[in-house]
């Protein structure tokens, strides 16, 4: 089975898991700073960085890898287990070139004076858990790695791998053409646990009302993301389907790549890794808050309201403004408190006296039965009479009608003496 669902091979570019179409940057690093702008403007980060840079949280990037020394990544990233072990050589050394690129648009924080230069990320001082689960396509043991059995179930390790190792956000930049149901298992484990999944929505939708699910970001409780273009229209690639939640900026958006190169490229992976940023500051700021509500948040921000569609899901994810609504949600509990509130953790008690705490009223289904037979009777009863009152009232009217259209009586001749 297919681990990836690859998008079409664009001119000049390198399609990767995930569907995005990377190019290699050559320009400086402070000419990155600047042409980043537009994508952090569109997420409105610089006001939510008052609040919070994602600071305390763990990012799992579950991926092809990432490059710890990247002068942009440098000091954030912890290096968890590679579950695709033997499906290269030995001795081949992994590219790392898509892991890398999601992992700076999540954490990046730039380097040079005051981090001025490079990919600053959207949760700069978060911290990220590479865990690798996929191959890059031009990797030696790329077709092993999709063909062999023992690879089928790397997705839901890593998942639980990423939830056991404090990772509090996982990033899935990945698709797949079907779940498994240790995927779903995995799923229903992390957010048991309070981590929010964020996944990728899929780069088949070009020429396509609705593109085909992908996975697991179709899974019920994973948040699907989709791109969008710099007109914040949905991206021609980014596949159309209901398990769309939100969507971010997925063209021409500038990573870092290995060896502190830069890459420009577009697809529903990055979107998805500026979205796991939005959710690591949400997590930042309200670390106990469940991925429901971290959901909520997300579809609630949006600055551009309109009504829901399967191309955008609820809209263009506002970091500020999910913000803002995850401190109104966190001021409310998931469980009523206070005087009469019955405790869910606990078991129901008699009450003294012997009586219920709550009263249960048994009702008498052959009496209901009865007296309702008895009233559906006389129902029929005076429908009946009414019949019968129409019936004759009809030919009371008809003999009138007969009566009136008989000629008068003659008059008498004489009198009669």
């Amino acid at each position: 089975m297919r681990r990836c669902v690859l998008a079409a091979l664009a001119a000049g570019a390198l399609t990767l898991p995930g569907g995005a179409f990377l190019q290699p940057g050559a320009a400086r690093a402070d000419d990155v700073r600047l042409s980043q702008q537009d994508v952090l403007r569109t997420l409105d980060v610089d006001d939510a960085w008052q609040l919070t840079k994602g600071a305390g949280v763990t990012v799992a990037v579950l991926d092809s890898g990432v490059d710890p020394d990247h002068r942009d990544l440098a000091g954030s990233v912890v290096t968890g287990r590679d579950f695709t072990t033997g499906a290269n050589p030995r001795g081949v050394q992994p590219v790392r070139l898509h892991g890398t690129y999601m992992a700076s648009l999540i954490a990046g924080h730039g380097h040079g004076p005051d981090g001025a230069d490079g990919i600053i990320g959207v949760a700069p001082e978060a911290r990220v858990l590479s865990v690798r689960v996929i191959l890059e396509d031009e990797e030696p043991g790329f077709r092993t790695f999709n063909s062999d059995a023992r690879y089928e179930g790397v997705v839901a390790k890593g998942i639980r791998y990423a939830v056991d190792h404090g990772a509090e956000v996982v990033n899935l930049s990945l698709s797949k053409d079907m779940p498994t149901e240790d995927e779903r298992a995995a799923i229903r484990y992390a957010i048991s646990k309070g981590v929010v999944l964020v996944a990728a929505a899929g780069n088949d939708g070009a020429g396509k009302q609705t593109a085909p699910y992908s996975y697991p970001a179709a899974i019920p409780g994973v948040i699907s993301v989709a791109a969008v273009t710099s007109t914040l229209r949905r991206a021609s690639f980014s596949n159309r389907n209901s398990s769309v939640m939100v969507a971010a900026p997925g063209v021409d958006v500038l990573g870092a790549g290995p060896g502190d190169e830069y890459w420009v490229g577009r697809g529903t992976s990055q979107a998805t890794a500026l979205v796991s940023g939005i959710a690591a500051l949400i997590k930042s700021r309200h670390p106990r808050m469940s991925p429901a509500l971290v959901a909520q948040a997300l579809t609630s921000s949006p600055a551009r309201k309109g009504p829901y569609n399967t191309g955008t899901g609820f809209g263009v994810v506002n970091a500020y403004r999910a913000l803002s609504v995850a401190a109104t949600l966190a001021r409310h509990r998931a469980v009523a408190s206070g005087a009469g509130v019955l405790n869910p953790a606990r078991p129901l008690r008699t009450a003294a006296g012997g009586q219920e705490p709550i009263v249960v009223v048994r009702r008498d289904t052959g009496a209901i039965l009865l007296y309702g037979g008895i009233a559906l009777a006389a129902f029929a009863g005076s429908g009946a009479g009414l019949a019968v009152l129409l019936v004759l009232a009809r030919r009371a009217s008809r003999r009138e009608r007969e009566d009136d259209a008989l000629p008068p009586a003659p008059w008498p001749s004489r009198l009669p003496t």
